[in-house]
């Protein structure tokens, strides 16, 4: 018993007032709320996320005190895994087996993409061969920081560079398919009951899968176990059909909220300077990804006649959660969207260091 309550004060731990900064995180949140309010009056696309993403990226610009701890981040992802997870169904088996083109097409795509970035960063903006290599790697955030470190980059630009890009992605990309696909994200996160109106099993099914896929995603050493263990759960028992429950649209506009917020302060206590060079830098090479996608999107659909829309999605170089949540307000094949993001991380995961060993034997002493 004392095992379990020394676990237990061990993983509340972060939580205590000397750690956690409620104030500070209390107006981050305020300042997202306002974002998502001022987004949702002019019927922008995904106000929960964009909204506060936008408005504390504007604070952290001009220095104010605001901050996310890191913790709020995993419960947040569970939520949104979980409501990914419902977005396979006994039907979408059968098309899974056209996916195939698309996810050989990718590995060129990440080829071409890691070239052009990794030169652009490189080449134009002058960083060293280990940040400019890690930096220009089309995913997995944490790993590309860490192997980065290993390898002689620089940490902090590794950051900021790939919170940059799928913040810039992730912001743009509404727009960019709005324009070359006359589709509009809708401004609601209108998917599922009220949780004023969802029957009591809603809750015990979002809570059984959450924990069941927090274990999973830990067992099986899963990239982003806090995301995609709930959503394998998930999946497993919607493509089942033993349920068809989704969480109450309120909890996904909160999680969007947090992780838009969240998204937001990872420039705070960053010198201006620094922000406004970087975004410049992550502006330019979200410009060559988001080219390459589009034209890569174009010349699939040419080829093996998959919709645009969803290609681009597919390939579009942000991050998997937010990416995702736009698929499924575009009511775009989550599953889709989802295998072709779970693979591009998992590829550049797995290869990025040996290719790196290879630059460097290639490139020589310098």
């Amino acid at each position: 018993m004392s095992a379990i309550r020394d676990r237990l004060a061990k993983a509340l731990e972060p939580l205590a007032p000397k750690r956690f900064a409620y104030a500070r995180f209390a107006l981050a949140l305020g300042i997202g709320l306002l974002g998502a309010i001022f987004f949702l009056r002019l019927s922008l696309p995904l106000p929960w996320m964009l909204g506060p993403l936008a408005a504390c990226l504007l604070a952290s610009l001009l220095r104010a005190p605001i901050t996310a701890p890191t913790i709020l981040r995993p419960p947040m992802t569970v939520l949104v895994g979980v409501l990914l997870g419902a977005g396979f169904t006994p039907g979408m088996m059968a098309g899974i087996a056209d996916w195939l083109p698309s996810l050989l097409g990718l590995m060129v795509f990440l080829l071409v993409a890691a070239a052009a970035c990794v030169t652009y960063f490189y080449r134009v903006a002058g960083f060293d061969l280990p940040t400019a290599y890690f930096a220009g790697m089309p995913g997995g955030l944490i790993e590309m920081v860490t192997v980065g470190q290993a390898k002689g980059g620089d940490p902090r630009i590794i950051a900021l560079i790939h919170s940059s890009r799928i913040m810039l992605i992730v912001f743009s990309l509404p727009f960019i398919l709005d324009v070359v696909t006359g589709e509009k994200v809708i401004a609601r996160p209108t998917t599922g009951l009220s949780v004023f109106d969802a029957p009591w099993s809603v809750e015990v099914w979002l809570l059984v899968t959450g924990l069941v896929g927090i274990v999973l995603g830990r067992m099986l050493r899963l990239p982003a176990p806090f995301l995609m263990g709930p959503m394998l759960a998930s999946a497993a028992v919607h493509l089942t059909g033993v349920t068809e429950f989704r969480p109450p649209y309120e909890l996904v506009a909160a999680a969007q909220l947090v992780l838009g917020t969240a998204l937001g302060c990872r420039f705070a206590g960053t010198r201006l300077t620094e922000i406004v060079r970087i975004l410049g830098l992550a502006l330019g090479s979200t410009a060559i990804l988001l080219s390459i996608t589009l034209g890569f999107s174009l010349g699939l659909n040419r080829l093996i006649g998959l919709p645009v829309l969803d290609l681009l999605l597919a390939y579009s170089p942000g991050g998997l959660t937010e990416t995702s949540l736009i698929a499924l307000a575009l009511h775009v094949e989550v599953a889709f969207v989802a295998t072709h993001h779970v693979t591009r991380v998992f590829l550049v995961m797995t290869t990025a260091g040996l290719v790196f060993r290879l630059v460097e034997k290639f490139r020589g002493p310098s």
